[in-house]
C-alpha cells in the first residue's frame, strides 16, 4: 500500500500538527498513537505553535510549552464589567452605604481622565462604605485542576482608584483564593488607604501577584470600595474602575 503517515519525517509531522487547533491536538490527536503522543507531549510541537502565533517568552527553557500556549492563548481580564459600562452588572454582595454606589462618565467632576482611552466610566462611593464584590468560577473560565494545582501559574490582581480634587477619600482592596468549599487559600489585603481632601485627582494603581499558592485554589473573590471622609450627601467618595485579574502564563 502508499505509505502512510508514520513515514514522514518528523520535523514534517510536527509541522502539519502544528496547523491543528490545540484543543483538538490535546483531546484527539494524541490519541492516534504513540508517534503522535509522543510529539502532543513534547516541546517541539508547542514551540512551533508559538512561534507562528507570536507567544514569546524570556526563559525560553520553559519545562511546559504546551501549558504556556494555553495560558497565553486565554489571557484575558476574569473580571465582567470592569467599568460599570453594564451598571452594577456581575457586581454582587453588593454594599450601598450613604447613597450608594453610583456610574459616572469620565473625567467626573473635579476629576482626571483615566490613563487608557478603553476606558470610558467608574464606580463612585458615597458618604458610608460602599463595597461590592466578584467570584470568578476558574474551571468554569477552562482552567483545569491539574493545572491550577500543579503549575499553579500567576493570578495578577489589578485595580484603579482615585479621589476628586474636593474631597477627601478611603478605598480598600481585598482579593481572596478559595478552594471548593471556598476555605481561603490565600489573601491580600490592602491597607485602608487615605487620600486627603487637598489631592490632585489623579488615577493610581494598585496590584498584586499570587504565586506559589499550593493546590486547590478553584475561585478567586475581589472585593473593593470605600467613602468619602466628609459625610457629604451623594457622591464624593473614591472613584475606582478597570479592576481585572489575569491568569499570566
Amino acid at each position: 500500500g502508499a505509505p502512510g503517515m508514520e513515514s514522514l519525517p518528523e520535523a514534517v509531522l510536527i509541522r502539519i500538527l502544528a496547523s491543528i487547533p490545540a484543543v483538538d491536538l490535546v483531546l484527539a490527536c494524541r490519541l492516534v498513537c504513540c508517534q503522535w503522543k509522543n510529539l502532543v507531549d513534547g516541546a517541539a510541537l508547542w514551540i512551533l505553535k508559538c512561534q507562528q502565533e507570536g507567544l514569546t517568552r524570556a526563559d525560553s527553557d520553559a519545562e511546559n510549552w504546551q501549558n504556556f500556549y494555553f495560558l497565553s492563548k486565554k489571557r484575558k481580564n476574569l473580571i465582567k464589567n470592569p467599568c460599570g459600562e453594564e451598571d452594577l452588572e456581575h457586581w454582587g454582595e453588593v454594599e450601598n452605604g450613604g447613597d450608594g454606589w453610583k456610574i459616572e462618565e469620565l473625567p467626573g467632576d473635579f476629576g482626571k481622565e483615566f490613563p487608557s482611552e478603553e476606558v470610558h466610566k467608574y464606580f463612585v462611593t458615597s458618604y458610608e462604605w460602599c463595597r461590592k464584590a466578584q467570584v470568578i468560577d476558574l474551571r468554569a473560565e477552562g482552567y483545569w485542576e491539574e493545572l491550577l494545582d500543579t503549575t499553579q501559574p500567576k493570578i495578577m490582581v489589578r485595580d484603579w482608584y482615585a479621589g476628586r480634587r474636593d474631597a477627601g477619600c478611603l478605598y480598600e482592596l481585598c482579593v481572596r483564593l478559595l478552594s471548593d468549599n471556598e476555605d481561603v487559600l490565600a489573601e491580600y489585603k490592602s491597607e485602608t488607604i487615605t487620600i486627603p481632601q487637598e489631592n490632585d485627582a489623579s488615577w493610581t494603581e494598585i496590584s498584586h501577584t499570587f504565586s506559589s499558592y499550593g493546590p486547590g485554589v478553584r475561585f478567586v473573590r475581589f472585593e473593593h470600595g470605600g467613602q468619602d471622609t466628609l459625610f457629604w450627601k451623594g457622591w464624593y467618595g473614591v472613584r475606582v474602575t478597570s479592576s481585572s485579574v489575569t491568569v499570566e502564563p
